[in-house]
């Protein structure tokens, strides 16, 4: 058995005391994975309170109408009342066109991106040709009594009161009846009579605020949306996607057409119930199993994404540099102790938590600049005095300044990381077995030799 000094100075136990060290490291980048987290949901809080009485995520449907529907008459055996149901009739024909007008607000570091939108549409309502072939009877709608219903998720985020025209008469409007879950909406009462020989064409306008995202929960025949905007970072989500679209740096145009056979639903359905899909219910739903036209303010660059994704590459970067500092100690004859690998480490550490706290402040982009730089030059001034040349440490440093842009490269093209980073471990692992191919992992009293022709 080797004494105990001699086990020290092995390349195996120099490897063994590397690995202890960079396992231990394992605690604190649990920690910046903790904080970062802590930090995001903080800035959701305070994106959420920046938006407060805009309104958050805005859906709106309609419009429709719900017409009370005879089932039952009084006669000789059955003397009871009339009974009534509500029927829902949805409109043939449904066009809207949207300007949607984002604007960022800020408070301290946090900002929210809010936006108003003006929606401007017509329908045009008919009874369907085939109500016998359902089993309905015209007759027994009373039409005098027909409501005129619109659902908007928040109504708390109309700017003003909407206008709303029947055959070109004003409307006036009422708060509710927006779906049959909750009274979210409006709706006005309406004498639908010229629905029995003919149509109801309706012409609306409403202004609306919100945040984040905007929603249209298509019920009509034919349901056409066109949306425009400024901003130059749309999501397209939900059930429905425009049927084309063009995004450029001045903004998005898009366009909507949905039919009621991609609904699943006829035109003339049992009940009051209005499909509008509130977000603030639905939060837990994906979008994509929603049956809306779902538009998402997203930003191009989510800093808080990106540190996390950065964080994940942690133990790629203490692992390289702990190599580097490796074999210069057991190929190159420097001795780098246990407590030196920890300073080592924590300072590769605290790069990611710098990142995130200068991201905060000036970007993802400058403040990975500045945390790189301040953290690479700083080990590679430590590296000096570990070990003993100036000529390794700068090789240290052109090893971190290549780890730090290799993983910039990872996070801007996110489809290959995989790829290159299985490549570049690949090469990194040749690299390794072909300097230490003549070591001597074991010690021993030939330990300098082999150190000594692998250095040749």
């Amino acid at each position: 058995m080797l004494p105990v000094a001699a086990y020290t100075r092995s390349p195996t136990a120099r490897l063994i005391i590397a690995i202890a060290v960079a396992m231990a490291l394992v605690i604190p980048l649990i920690a910046v994975w903790a904080l970062i987290s802590g930090r995001e949901e903080q800035s959701d809080v305070a994106a959420s309170s920046i938006a407060e009485g805009w309104g958050g995520p805005q859906v709106v449907a309609g419009p429709v109408l719900v017409i009370p529907y005879r089932t039952s008459t009084p006669s000789a055996d059955a003397p009871a009342p009339d009974t009534w149901e509500l029927r829902t009739l949805a409109p043939e024909l449904v066009e809207l066109s949207t300007d949607l007008r984002p604007e960022r607000r800020a408070r301290s570091i946090y900002e929210a991106i809010v936006y108003e939108a003006d929606l401007q549409g017509s329908a045009r309502f008919a009874l369907p040709a085939d109500l016998a072939r359902q089993g309905i009877d015209p007759a027994r709608f009373d039409l005098a009594r027909a409501e005129l219903r619109f659902a908007v998720s928040e109504p708390g985020g109309l700017a003003a009161n909407p206008t709303v025209s029947v055959n070109g008469a004003a409307s006036r409007l009422q708060p509710g009846h927006g779906s049959s879950q909750a009274g979210q909406g409006f709706f006005a009462w309406l004498d639908a009579a010229p629905l029995a020989s003919g149509t109801l064409d309706v012409r609306f306008y409403l202004s609306l605020r919100g945040n984040r995202s905007l929603a249209l929960a298509p019920q009509g025949g034919d349901t056409r949306w066109a949306v425009t905007s400024s901003w130059a970072h749309p999501s397209f989500q939900g059930r429905f996607l425009p049927a084309d679209r063009e995004v450029s740096g001045d903004g998005f145009r898009a366009r909507y057409q949905v039919g009621n056979l991609a609904l699943g639903q006829s035109l003339i359905t049992i009940g009051a119930a209005n499909p509008l899909v509130a977000a603030a219910t639905h939060e837990s739903e994906p979008a994509a199993s929603l049956a809306v036209a779902q538009i998402d303010l997203v930003e191009p660059v989510d800093l808080y994404a990106q540190v996390a994704r950065a964080t994940k590459y942690g133990f790629l970067f203490i692992g390289f540099t702990f190599l580097a500092l490796l074999l210069f100690d057991v190929v190159g004859g420097a001795r780098v102790h246990a407590a030196e690998y920890l300073l080592v480490g924590v300072g590769l550490v605290l790069f990611f938590v710098l990142l995130l706290a200068f991201a905060e402040v000036i970007g993802f982009a400058p403040a990975y600049l500045l945390a790189s730089g301040a953290i690479t030059g700083l080990v590679t001034f430590y590296s000096a005095s570990v070990l003993k040349s100036w000529r390794r440490a700068f090789a240290v440093a052109a090893l971190m300044g290549a780890l730090y842009g290799f993983l910039y490269l990872l996070l801007s093209l996110e489809a290959y990381s995989l790829l290159i980073g299985s490549v570049l471990l690949f090469v990194t692992l040749a690299g390794v077995m072909y300097l230490t191919r003549n070591l001597n992992w074991g010690g021993g009293e030939d330990d300098d030799a082999p150190a000594a022709s692998a250095t040749a």
